[in-house]
């Protein structure tokens, strides 16, 4: 919605009614919302991945299967 600068200057001074006020506030959080669902998502692509070593790394299936045959012998 667009207001006049006259209409907007005597908000200002005179203030918000109380349900123009809750309709800023509900914007308001919905806007901040809106930005916290950006920051986890940029956060998510932009987190330092973890190194590791392609090899090194042992599934639990894999771990018992070796455990087996060294048991065995």
């Amino acid at each position: 919605m667009v207001y006049t600068l006259s209409y907007q200057m005597y908000k200002c001074e005179a203030g918000l009614s109380a349900a123009e006020q809750r309709a800023a506030d509900v914007r308001a959080g919905e806007g901040a919302a809106a930005v916290r669902q950006v920051r986890v998502s940029l956060g998510r692509f932009f987190r330092p991945r973890r190194a590791t070593r392609p090899g090194r790394r042992v599934t639990g299936r894999g771990a018992a299967s070796m455990r087996l045959l060294s048991s065995g012998q």
